[in-house]
């Protein structure tokens, strides 16, 4: 790849995952294994699949496998017809062996026989299979992809393990869209020459390897075949970067393409490191030596930033296993959720409504409570009966000798039970985005697409969506408190980056935008995305070290207030300033070097 030409591609880190995914693959079908797709068929699909059609090289077959495909469609054999005309056995070739270097489609792939899925990954391993049917044998080509279709509904239904544990991608169709699939990503020729490149591209450290085995063991993944998928792919995206090695960053993006959507365990929390033990005494003769012997030279001494700096290197496999994290499914980033504190207000589970409250009409009934029955109250008319009820017998006494006992039940005001229901309070999710740094434009492109997620289920939850956007010497409301969708979008397309970070502004300008939420009855919830590093103080000067305290004294503000905080950490490599700034606002922090829009809504 010329560097002209690398000069104008945007990086693969900032391609929609699709997008990447579909670049990947067609750059090798066969080493790459497959790729499964959650979903029922929809535009998205054939959108993908035309793109992928596209990016491979000319004349590469692209065949449907439907499930009921016999031995003789899918291996081949006798080809009767041509056999009587020529008088010889002729060899008819099967599906496997017609899409020799391409890719297979296999719809349904979740009512996929275990027969003939154990046929297909033969094939797949080995790249080519031996054909003994009908009285022929023969050795043929069949070196291809998969692209498995699940349209399972329960989770009780799945494609067979053997052609699952094949695939290199994971991606859930559900949701997705065209919008998707734009954006600027690699061309034929440019996927070509990353191709010639591959066998030349190396990895910039060798413990890389060693971080993505301890990874893949940390998530459950026992089999050397993902860690080997990813050693692959992260040589691939260097490769379509036009790099000689593979550096963490593209482990990193490998790791997360691979490793978390089959991840089967979340890994154990870090232990604490044992204390240093005390080193022992030296003896008297060590410690004075003869005067007669010459002293060695002292060693050269580490400069004390260089001895820091080498001390807080974070350990690549950390680094793996915090991004495989960001990147877990829905139902593996609901189990991490038991790390935030359980009281905070506003963790509301699984919808997106506010905290609880009171109402006297409407929502769930939680329980009744005696009083005198107002205007606009409703009266539990069964547990009235029932507290008026150890009282009748007193009640029908007559009060005068000899007049008949009253039938009627008698309730009095003390008897009375009102209904008491709850509901949730209607949310309000303030997005925090850094708008600062020449990296701006990838955080604000990923944050306009989480403001969109976010407001198509503001719908169904009633909930609203605000953004806050910081950079030069201050922050500025971009985006007021709205559920109305064309309205957030003609104020994102304005939206641009570059300048300073006075990350305190933006944190005191969400907060005081968060209490007139919860003044108006609302349940704000604030999400920052921010590498936490803060160069302008609270009166506009530039300064790193007032910077970051004036952020700091912002950040317990934010934990005081007792408002539900998301501190989303964009920086390539997660740092304990940022982690630190998370604690202080009592906030949920998940590092996300590689943003991810779906993440962040998920998150």
């Amino acid at each position: 790849m010329t560097q002209e030409a690398q000069t104008d591609q945007v990086p693969c880190a900032a391609w929609p995952e699709p997008l990447l995914i579909a670049t990947l693959f067609a750059m090798d079908p066969h080493g790459l294994g497959g790729i499964s797709i959650k979903g029922r068929s929809s535009p998205f699909f054939d959108a993908w699949l035309d793109l992928l059609k596209d990016l491979l090289p000319d004349g590469a077959p692209l065949r449907r496998c439907p499930v009921q495909t016999g031995d003789d469609r899918l291996l081949g054999g006798l080809d009767l017809a041509t056999s009587l005309a020529l008088g010889q056995p002729v060899v008819q070739r099967g599906l496997l062996s017609e899409v020799d270097g391409g890719v297979l489609v296999l719809p349904m792939a979740e009512r996929l026989s275990s027969a003939t899925a154990a046929r297909i990954a033969a094939a797949l391993d080995e790249g080519q299979f031996q054909l003994e049917r009908d009285g022929l044998t023969s050795l043929l080509p069949a070196r291809f992809g998969l692209i498995l279709l699940d349209e399972s509904i329960g989770p009780e239904e799945s494609p067979p393990l053997a052609l699952l544990e094949r695939c290199s991608f994971r991606l859930d169709g559900n949701g997705l869209g065209l919008a998707d699939l734009a954006g600027a990503g690699a061309s034929f020729e440019q996927i070509q020459q990353a191709k010639s490149a591959l066998p030349g591209i190396g990895l910039a450290e060798e413990t890389l390897v060693d971080a993505i085995c301890e990874a893949a063991q940390a998530f459950g993944l026992h089999s050397a075949r993902p860690a080997l998928l990813c050693l692959r792919i992260a040589r691939m995206v260097a490769a379509l970067d036009g790099r000689q090695a593979a550096n963490l960053g593209d482990v990193t993006l490998a790791a997360q393409l691979v490793l978390a959507p089959q991840a089967l365990q979340l890994p154990p929390p870090p232990e604490d490191a044992p204390p240093d033990e005390a080193e022992p005494p030296e003896s008297q003769d060590e410690a004075e030596p003869a005067e007669t012997e010459t002293e060695p030279p002292p060693p050269p001494e580490t400069p004390p930033d260089t001895e820091a700096e080498a001390k807080n290197q974070p350990n690549p496999s950390e680094i793996l296993v915090d991004a495989v994290k960001s990147a877990l499914p829905a139902e593996l980033i609901a189990a991490l959720g038991n790390q935030a504190k359980p009281n905070r207000q506003g963790r509301a589970s699984g919808s997106g409504g506010g905290a609880m409250q009171k109402s006297p009409l409407r929502g769930r009934p939680i329980r009744s409570r005696s009083g005198t029955l107002k205007p606009g109250e409703r009266l539990n008319i069964i547990e009235t009966l029932r507290a008026a009820a150890p009282w009748q017998k007193l009640r029908r006494r007559p009060q005068a000798e000899g007049a008949p006992a009253s039938k009627r039940i008698e309730v009095r005001k003390s008897d009375f039970r009102i209904r008491c229901f709850a509901q949730p309070k209607e949310a309000t999710t303030i997005l925090v985005v850094d708008a600062s740094g020449s990296s701006a434009f990838q955080r604000l492109a990923e944050a306009k697409g989480a403001v969109e997620l976010l407001l198509a289920q503001a719908y169904v939850d009633r909930s609203r969506v605000a953004l806050v956007a910081f950079r030069n010497e201050g922050a500025e409301v971009f985006l007021p408190p709205t559920r109305s969708l064309a309205r957030a979008r003609r104020q994102l397309a304005d939206l641009a980056g570059g300048g300073g970070t006075p990350l305190a502004a933006g944190i005191d300008t969400a907060l005081m935008l968060a209490l007139a939420e919860k003044a108006k009855g609302r349940t704000p919830r604030l999400l920052f995305l921010t590498d936490g590093r803060a160069n302008i103080g609270r009166e506009g000067k530039a300064g790193r070290a007032v910077a970051m305290a004036d952020a700091l004294l912002a950040a317990r503000a934010v934990g005081l207030s007792d408002i539900a905080a998301v501190h989303i950490d964009t920086s390539p490599f997660p740092r304990p300033g940022a982690r630190d700034l998370a604690e202080a606002m009592r906030a949920i922090y998940a590092p996300l070097p590689y943003l991810n829009a779906q993440a962040i809504s998920a998150i």
